[in-house]
């Protein structure tokens, strides 16, 4: 749909992370009215409360490029509502205010668990969760997490070190142990990452675990040399440490079921002993053994990935995902970008997904951009041959949510309570401040929250 096009029509873009952020922009840019829809009150998705809460540069270019978006004045936001069935608001209820098209970018917003035994008890938490903790994101800035002086993280990705960075260099807990069903040569992480954290890696402690695994990963066609070299390649650019704290791997390792002590908290792991088998299509498997283990830990952290919100409204597919449509009408480099119903097996008509939403990524700013791109692109394909939507529903959504007495939070808000937090930040002498609470927001913007 072309800038000069003079069709009037109101579009919704639900999350503003970078997938959403740029995709309102590209709609935007093409003449369209874009309602920007945040469940949080501040813009940014995991660009503001996913990276680490000391990675100030970083996040300071990105506010800088989203500040450019949310200035096109055919951008409208809407913070601090959420879309969902259990909510004032639901997604059938923007469908009926007539929005041309809906574009979910809400990202994966639920936590994935593995259903073990023991995952409810006291010292259990997902990473997510602290994630979101540590970078003050609402409400999980004002809970309490107890992290005891031996952390167990399951998983061993770049969310892993996440995890082990805030333990080891702002907690200095004793040890940090991070566990594998897979070998060393499988490790998912990044050497940036791991650079962070690799003067605290006990090298005898992984050289022991190279040894274990050592007839295990040649069996499967792996080289222990190559895995090792890479873990100790962060090392040569590594950050000097600033703690004792001992970060170290346990390999070939499947969680079974956490162990509680008398008082109801976590104690240990225990763990199937596991090897690996060559999977058809490549790579590897890992399977158990029949032998097993108890792996001490008073504190145990699923760095495993995310899901969707399952209370979206959206129909998922069989592995937990909304659901695309296998045959899309409006592909985008092969990829569908259309919504789906498998009970029907018909489309969304005028729901397209982007970002997490429609499949998680790395977690990279710019893979996020790429698929809000593309998502929009997907949605403008399909403008183009309906005669869907009006100009109106932005209005009509404002309204509705004065009626139900909900505080939202638009752009001018954002703007100020972005000067806000550097006069806090300049008055205090730190580099960053950030309101930790919407009840702190609110007030700041003298705004009444509501139940």
């Amino acid at each position: 749909m072309p800038e000069e096009n003079d069709k009037a029509i109101d579009v919704a873009v639900l999350g503003a992370g970078p997938a959403g952020i740029f995709a309102a922009k590209k709609l935007a840019d093409a003449g369209l009215d874009v309602a920007l829809i945040n469940r949080d009150i501040k813009p940014g998705g995991l660009a503001e409360y996913g990276i680490f809460h000391n990675k100030h540069k970083m996040k300071a270019g990105l506010r800088k490029q989203f500040r450019r978006v949310m200035a096109h004045p055919n951008v409208h936001y809407f913070g601090n509502l959420t879309i969902g069935d259990e909510e004032a608001i639901e997604l059938r209820d923007l469908q009926e205010l007539g929005f041309g098209a809906i574009l979910i970018t809400v990202g994966a917003q639920g936590t994935k668990w593995l259903g073990l035994p023991g995952e409810d008890l006291e010292g259990v938490f997902h990473a997510k969760d602290l994630v979101y903790h540590y970078n003050k994101l609402p409400p999980f800035s004002e809970e309490h997490f107890a992290i005891g002086k031996k952390v167990l993280c399951v998983g061993v990705g770049n969310v892993m070190l996440d995890i082990a960075h805030w333990s080891i260099r702002d907690l200095s807990v004793d040890e940090v142990i991070a566990v594998a069903r897979r070998g060393p040569a499988d490790v998912k992480f990044t050497k940036k990452e791991m650079q962070i954290v690799a003067k605290n890696l006990d090298l005898n402690a992984l050289d022991a675990e190279i040894e274990r695994t050592r007839e295990i990963m040649l069996a499967a066609e792996q080289d222990p040399e190559a895995a090792k070299n890479f873990i100790v390649s962060a090392l040569e650019k590594a950050q000097e440490p600033i703690s004792d704290t001992r970060f170290r791997f346990e390999f070939l390792a499947s969680p079974q079921e956490l162990i509680s002590d008398e008082d109801g908290r976590v104690r240990s792991v225990r763990v199937n002993d596991t090897r690996l088998e060559l999977r058809d299509g490549g790579g590897t498997k890992a399977v158990n053994t029949g032998s097993s283990r108890e792996i001490e830990a008073d504190t145990v952290v699923f760095c495993i990935g995310d899901k969707v919100d399952s209370e979206l409204g959206l129909p998922l597919n069989q592995w937990n995902e909304f659901a695309k449509h296998p045959q899309p009408k409006f592909p985008v480099d092969e990829t569908s970008y259309e919504a789906y119903d498998p009970k029907t097996e018909q489309g969304l008509k005028g729901v397209f997904l982007a970002g997490w939403a429609r499949e998680a990524s790395s977690g990279l700013v710019g893979s996020a951009r790429k698929d809000g791109n593309n998502g929009a692109e997907a949605m403008l394909a399909y403008l183009e041959q309906s005669n869907a939507g009006s100009r109106g529903p932005i209005e009509q959504l404002k309204h509705k949510a004065a009626a139900l007495n909900l505080a939202l939070f638009d752009k001018e808000d954002i703007a100020q309570l972005e000067a806000e937090e550097e006069r806090m930040a300049e008055e205090q002498g730190i580099e960053e401040y950030k309101f930790s609470s919407n009840a702190e927001m609110m007030s700041a913007l003298g705004k009444v929250a509501t139940e």
